[in-house]
């Protein structure tokens, strides 16, 4: 065969292409079974119907399907990419990513302001419905229970920059508003350093009742995880602990407290449930229901959430909540709130119980690991639109993404995509570790036979491990490049099993 060049290649492209001669990508595993899942559930035909009326029959040029635009989104969770610009670069780049979408190779894909103009087209409570819709999904597999729910919020920060903050009275900037302050005080030309000192002496410096984002009026100034203050939104979940699956998602100011958001939360969930449990015994009247019949029984949250108002309100709700009590300096005072008081005190005793603490490390467990999913590798922990309409909207399709995975991790052992490929590189490193096995047990077995077949069996242990080398060096080479940048764990595993290679090789 003989070695070609680079100049070799250089050519003028043709003008016209025939179709059977382009590049056709073989599809991704993970992808050809999420849409076998979608489309055996008929997922295309739901949304087409849920979005007919935000289409015109004869008017411009055709739009994106909403089967294409809710798959675009969910590209955004599985890829971990945070802006709808990104989900279209990634588009144009892919082959496997097409034949997802259902897009031919003589077919454009959607740019990022042909998705931004159709979600901006498609209103939250049609996003809300795709969600319940792949709840249904969840509850059909045995995948939701919806008898004890775990909450929890994280913050997200807002596509805005504290410094274009203005004043809600006067739309001032933060600068022209220090440098009134520093006039004030008798400094006619202020310089940086005196403004900066004159904002150090200031108390409550960027309250959100006098300060707003230009950009994003809906976005607060909030501490985010690691300490520092952005402007943020609040993210809340509602997590069944039994499957892991997300009940219901909201949006909150990232200004309100956790027992002020819990309430609107909670009552999502509630109605989430009782959907499915209408929709079980309307598809399944005959079966053994898979939901809990009962609704909601048991709320779990951490001590941000405690308070004697919700959890009286829980109670009346006749939902059992266990929530860790905060340290308080002192004695409460309980006139005229005998109802919380017993609220109170019933949640301090199950949280003591053996149960109670089985559950609150459940939530830890299971609700933590939908804001990793969906945040951190999930790519949504800084928003990259404004208005809390519009982040909802991405936030719904983003966490019913995640509750797809969960099928798709029973289906497949894996989530999402680079999963898959790390599990399918940790089969291949056992396999060579197996081999490797073998060969050494066998010639443990040739060692110990007579001494009539020493040289025949000698030559055959010799064959037979230059094989298995050979086959070996080929597997590791392949898989020591695709596991390099994968996590650590796996590459430590490679490591061994190349060392362990090479000094059978050596041995031989």
């Amino acid at each position: 065969m003989a070695m070609g060049t680079r100049k070799d290649r250089e050519r003028q492209e043709d003008l016209w292409v025939s179709y059977s001669d382009m590049a056709v990508g073989p599809g991704h595993p993970f992808y050809v079974g999420l849409n076998e899942v979608l489309d055996g559930e008929g997922f295309d035909a739901f949304v087409e119907k849920l979005c007919a009326r935000y289409y015109a029959e004869k008017m411009g040029r055709p739009g994106v399907t909403p089967g294409i635009y809710f798959r675009s989104l969910m590209i955004g969770y599985f890829e971990g990419i945070e802006s709808e610009r990104g989900i279209a670069w990634r588009l144009k780049d892919s082959l496997s990513l097409r034949r997802f979408l259902g897009i031919a190779l003589d077919e454009d894909t959607p740019d990022h302001s042909t998705i931004s103009r159709t979600r901006r087209l498609i209103d939250v409570e049609t996003h809300s419905q795709v969600f319940s819709w792949v709840l249904g999904l969840l509850a059909d597999r045995g995948l939701l229970q919806g008898k004890r729910i775990g909450i929890d919020a994280t913050t997200l920060e807002a596509s805005a920059a504290m410094r274009s903050i203005v004043r809600r009275d006067t739309g001032e900037s933060y600068e022209e508003f220090l440098t009134g302050l520093a006039k004030a005080s008798g400094i006619e030309t202020p310089t940086r350093e005196d403004l900066a000192r004159l904002d150090r002496k200031r108390k409550k410096r960027t309250s959100n009742k006098e300060w707003k984002s230009p950009t994003d009026q809906d976005a607060r100034v909030a501490k985010m995880k690691d300490g520092s203050t952005h402007l943020a939104h609040k993210a809340e979940h509602a997590v069944d602990l039994d499957s892991g699956a997300v009940v219901a998602v909201t949006l909150q100011a990232a200004d309100l407290g956790d027992t002020t958001t819990i309430e609107e939360t909670l009552a999502d969930a509630a109605l989430e449930v009782a959907d499915l449990i209408e929709r079980e015994a309307d598809l399944h009247p005959e079966e053994e229901p898979k939901v809990n019949v009962d609704g909601i029984e048991e709320l779990v949250a951490d001590k941000g959430y405690h308070s004697g108002a919700a959890l009286e309100q829980a109670k009346e709700l006749e939902v059992r909540t266990y929530i860790p009590e905060k340290k308080q300096a002192g004695k409460r005072h309980w006139k005229d709130k005998q109802g919380q008081q017993q609220a109170v005190y019933q949640n301090r005793q199950r949280v003591r119980g053996k149960y109670g603490k089985s559950l609150l490390r459940r939530r830890g467990e299971f609700v933590e690991r939908t804001f990793a999913h969906c945040y951190e590798t999930g790519g949504m922990r800084r928003c990259t639109l404004h208005g809390r309409k519009n982040i909802l909207k991405r936030l719904l399709i983003h966490v019913g993404a995640f509750n797809i995975s969960l099928v798709l991790r029973k289906m497949l052992g894996a989530g999402k995509p680079r999963e898959l490929s790390n599990r399918a590189a940790g089969l291949g490193l056992r396999l060579i570790g197996l081999l490797i096995g073998l060969c050494k047990h066998h010639n443990v077995d040739q060692s110990s036979s007579g001494a009539d077949h020493a040289s025949r069996d000698r030559s055959h242990s010799i064959t037979l491990h230059c094989l298995l080398g050979w086959k070996m060096a080929t597997l590791n080479h392949r898989l020591l490049r695709m596991i390099q940048s994968r996590r650590s764990a796996q590459v430590a595993q490679c490591t061994c099993c190349r060392s362990a290679f090479l000094r059978e090789s050596e041995h031989v």
